[in-house]
């Protein structure tokens, strides 16, 4: 059985080793699998024309952050998240993916069931 006495400071080497963990190259290769759902969701046909938009958009949300972290750090020696105009205008590109996503599958439903009917 483990001694409780070794398990804080383990547990303690454990999160000093996490934050040391550079997370940046796993952002670039998260790339490659949503490109492949967008390939497939465009290619499969059962999502609704302005969700598919909506998910396609993410992709200029990220182009957006990327930029304006590069003017953040080049213009105001801070990263994004401390520079609230560019923080924003950056969120609002998320948020308008994110709202033609949520309107694309509300729509789907209601204007099938309108053209039964």
């Amino acid at each position: 059985m483990a001694d409780p006495a070794l398990a804080p400071s383990a547990l303690s080497a454990a999160f000093t080793a996490l934050g040391a963990f550079d997370p940046a190259p796993l952002f670039g290769l998260s790339l490659f699998p949503y490109l492949a759902f967008l390939w497939w969701a465009w290619r499969c046909g059962r999502f609704p024309r302005l969700a598919l938009w909506g998910f396609s958009a993410t992709l200029l949300f990220v182009l957006v952050t990327i930029g304006a972290a590069l003017v953040a750090l080049r213009v105001y020696g801070q990263q994004l998240a401390d520079v609230d105009p560019l923080h924003g205008g950056a969120e609002a590109f998320l948020t308008l993916s994110n709202s033609l996503v949520l309107l694309g599958f509300w729509r789907g439903p209601l204007a099938k069931a309108m053209n039964k009917s």
